[in-house]
């Protein structure tokens, strides 16, 4: 049985992001890169239209007896996250099914939340909220906020492609969204020099996956918000090492300038605690804090419906 790779992208982005890596990739695998409708100058988009679209993407491979890898960045990653519900192995009995989750520089969504949830609606520095218009407006330099590791005419080149994102997407639709990094194998790529989402947060986030039972493998390049764009080979190559572990289909490397790191700490190496080994210990507190929180809840509620009756 085949497998077919998704891209998934994220807010003000567009499908053709993904093209230097498609490029590399298609040799080997069936790739197909979807558009989310939150991104095509539509206010009116929700985040349940992204969903209908991944699901879509994702039923019609499945259909034709092809398993299912998702890649999804930054936004997009809740979107991948959530369109895995029901399509996971232990789902599917024995059927195509989705192998695995490959996130770049995004986060693990909690089940009930909407993407903005967990920053309890206050947008961060780099953009802003448009009521008037229903997107969400870049105030940062989008050159410097995605881009900075790219040479001038590239960053320009793909600051001219970058478009409208819908409010709604952020905001609404917490009813939609679904951990599905618990149902199959998720490989993190982290973004070192992101000035998007910081690198220790994507840490932290790690770290509170696997411990709320996440199977998570995680590798790190020094690049941008876009390691797709400024590493393609090196992206590629975390990607193939992914597909090896969900397929067990061996990829010659493209090779590539940088070499990934395995963000882990070492007894040797003192740095590497203050690097890796805080923030996945501080991940995990927090992870231990909502799956003791989601515990006590079920209990209370438990306990509320046993004295109702």
């Amino acid at each position: 049985m085949s497998t077919t790779l998704i891209f998934i992208h994220g807010s003000w982005h567009q499908a053709n992001c993904y093209d230097p890596i498609i490029n590399l990739i298609k040799p080997h695998f069936k790739c197909i890169s979807i558009t989310l409708p939150s991104t095509t100058g539509n206010p009116s988009a929700t985040f349940k239209d992204d969903l209908d679209v991944a699901r879509e993407a994702i039923s019609t491979e499945l259909d034709h007896e092809r398993n299912v890898v998702l890649i999804a960045h930054s936004y997009g990653g809740m979107v991948g996250n959530s369109a895995i519900k029901g399509f996971a192995q232990s789902h599917s009995k024995g059927q195509a099914h989705i192998q695995g989750l490959i996130l770049i520089a995004s986060g693990f969504t909690l089940t009930g939340l909407s993407f903005m949830d967990p920053f309890l609606g206050h947008p961060p520095p780099a953009w802003r909220v448009n009521q008037e218009t229903g997107f969400a407006e870049l105030v940062a330099d989008p050159r410097d906020l995605f881009y900075h590791d790219l040479p001038e005419d590239e960053a320009e080149f793909w600051v001219s492609q970058l478009t409208y994102q819908s409010l709604k997407a952020l905001f609404e639709g917490g009813e939609y969204t679904y951990g599905g990094w618990k149902d199959v194998p998720t490989w993190y790529i982290g973004t070192v020099e992101d000035r998007g989402i910081p690198v220790l947060a994507q840490r932290l986030g790690v770290g509170m996956a696997r411990e709320m039972g996440g199977d998570v493998q995680h590798r790190e390049l020094r690049t941008s918000h876009s390691p797709f764009l400024s590493q393609p080979e090196a992206t590629v190559g975390i990607i193939f090492e992914a597909l090896e572990a969900f397929t067990g289909v061996k990829v010659e490397s493209v090779g590539g300038r940088m070499v990934p790191v395995l963000p882990r700490a070492s007894l040797w190496q003192p740095l590497s605690w203050l690097k890796f080994g805080l923030p996945l210990a501080f991940g995990r507190v927090i992870g231990r804090g909502i799956v003791v929180f989601g515990w006590g809840r079920r209990l209370w509620r438990s306990r509320f419906g046993l004295r109702s009756l």
